[in-house]
């Protein structure tokens, strides 16, 4: 009897273990869940004004009605930014992959080269669906501003000079505004992971 009453003790934890693990791994996740920064949504992000790949004058609004992942560089970066735009590619395809429908968009902080045309031509590089925008001084600025990122230009050379900048990129949902920043160490698998997690908690 008491061999009886120690298997259906086991079977009973058994069946609470995995009835918990079932639970944990159906709930919809909260942002809290897939949140890996301390930094809060209401002091990044918010409205912005730029140029997009036509020429046309394009919002916020415009861009963002989907999950999108904003990184600000410039073309001519010689490093850096080729690496980070690559790895947003690659999360875009991953997710597709997935089912997910997100969005990845490059603004530059060197707009006086990088003409409409040019960041176009950047962009379709990386992914036919990937948005590229410039815009005036002030609206680079701006939009800069907006996501408190960083840049300056060197003054060594007038016409093949380069840029400091800040290097995250920002996932941004049309009506949460900014939930999360990725930085060059994620992978393309970590930042795609947490973006389905963002996803599924919206």
């Amino acid at each position: 009897m008491s061999k009886i009453i120690a298997i259906g003790a086991t079977v009973t934890v058994v069946a609470l273990i995995g009835g918990t693990f079932a639970i944990t791994k159906l709930r919809t996740p909260t942002m809290a869940d897939c949140s890996a920064s301390a930094v809060g949504g209401a002091t990044i992000g918010g409205p912005f004004e730029l140029v997009d790949e036509t020429g046309r004058t394009v919002t916020d609004a415009d861009i963002i009605t989907k999950p999108t992942l904003i990184y600000f560089g410039y073309t001519f970066c010689p490093d850096v930014c080729p690496l980070d735009v690559a790895r947003n590619a690659a999360v875009v395809d991953i997710l597709t992959e997935r089912g997910v429908d997100v969005a990845s968009v490059f603004i530059t902080i060197d707009p006086a080269r990088d003409t409409p045309e040019i960041v176009g031509d950047y962009t379709d590089n990386f992914h036919p669906d990937m948005i590229g925008l410039t815009g005036s001084d002030a609206q680079v600025a701006a939009a800069s501003k907006t996501y408190r990122t960083f840049y300056s230009k060197a003054d060594d050379d007038p016409e093949y000079y380069l840029m400091q900048h800040s290097t995250f990129t920002y996932l941004t949902f049309p009506d949460q505004g900014f939930v999360e920043f990725f930085r060059q160490i994620d992978s393309p698998e970590k930042v795609a992971d947490a973006v389905a997690c963002f996803t599924a908690a919206t």
